[in-house]
């Protein structure tokens, strides 16, 4: 752990913030390896972002800079770090984002969240919950970044998520942000590139940008049930069953569906073509995986179909469902 104080001008968390970070660090998930999934999520909000703006806006920091991940896993340094090329943060919003919880009703929001009834899915992408599940490995955060806007300067932004952080400017930095993890003695093993390549396989296979580990290319799954089924061909329903499933036969049957309204709910559904507990293996878990804007929320859903269709496969993806508030599970 580092010893260190953040330099820069000192400020204190905001009330609510200093109790969400300990509500989070301590309690609200059940895994720690949950706080790569929630940065690669902000990390591709920002790009999506980036990637809107570039439609609607004439004069954009950085136009020809290609959309994309970075993670550097340094096991001698004992650091993770992952860096995206999206819209970036000024000063006074990486104060809002990261010092404040940005909306009116902040307290019954806490309130909400300590009793586990709030939804969660609209926290994706955003500074909020996920950005601090950092602290649950990383004894020192470090945030550099530089806002899309040309003029704009770069800050970084420093914290040991003990009741206050530290904010300056800083010359010289590409759009996007980067985020350094100073990791604690206990979880160095999210310094070491194999181990998070596995898990941004289980959580982020589906993010729309390419991702690299150590200047690696991660391999990427296009999200089939965000397209048209006349967009897709018979091979890439083969293959992407084959990649959800873990299998390789081909599938007996399929169901593609996409529904608007009343909820958002997009999903493809396999049959298997064979039955592995006819050949005498362990009993098999639910096939079927929930995700929420192309993150994995829970694999192997329980409660996604009734029992008896555990040997269905497939992805249901949906941004109205109600999550708890770690974004682990579905609500009862």
């Amino acid at each position: 752990m580092t010893d260190s104080k953040p330099s820069g001008s000192q400020h204190a968390f905001q009330a609510e913030v200093a109790q969400l970070l300990d509500l989070v660090v301590h309690s609200l998930y059940t895994d720690k390896e949950i706080f790569i999934r929630e940065l690669i999520s902000n990390a591709s909000d920002a790009l999506e972002k980036l990637r809107y703006l570039t439609l609607t806006e004439k004069e954009i920091l950085e136009p020809e800079r290609a959309l994309e991940i970075r993670i550097h896993a340094d096991d001698a340094a004992g650091t993770f770090i992952i860096q995206d090329s999206g819209i970036g943060m000024t000063h006074d919003e990486a104060v809002v984002n990261l010092g404040t919880i940005a909306h009116s009703g902040s307290r019954e929001f806490l309130k909400q969240v300590a009793e586990q009834k709030a939804g969660g899915a609209e926290l994706i992408g955003q500074f909020g919950v996920g950005f601090y599940s950092a602290f649950m490995v990383a004894s020192e955060v470090i945030v550099e970044s530089r806002s899309w806007h040309p003029e704009s300067a770069g800050i970084v932004w420093t914290s040991t998520g003990e009741g206050s952080y530290a904010i300056e400017e800083k010359p010289g930095l590409e759009r996007g942000t980067k985020i350094t993890l100073k990791l604690k003695d206990s979880e160095q093993e999210y310094a070491k590139a194999e181990r998070i390549q596995r898990l941004i396989h289980r959580y982020s296979s589906f993010v729309a940008f390419p991702i690299f580990v150590n200047n690696e290319k991660t391999s990427t799954v296009q999200a089939l049930w965000s397209k048209s089924p006349v967009e897709i061909s018979e091979d890439q329903y083969t293959e992407f069953y084959r990649f959800v499933a873990g299998r390789a036969d081909e599938p007996w049957y399929r169901l593609h569906f996409n529904a608007d309204a009343p909820l958002s709910i997009h999903s493809i559904l396999f049959v298997p073509g064979e039955n592995i507990e006819r050949f005498g293996m362990e009993r098999a878990k639910p096939g079927v995986s929930l995700y929420c804007k192309k993150v994995l929320i829970q694999q192997h859903a329980d409660k996604l179909l009734p029992e008896y269709l555990r040997f269905v496969q497939g992805v249901v993806d949906s941004e109205d469902l109600p999550l708890n508030i770690s974004r682990e599970s579905m609500q009862d």
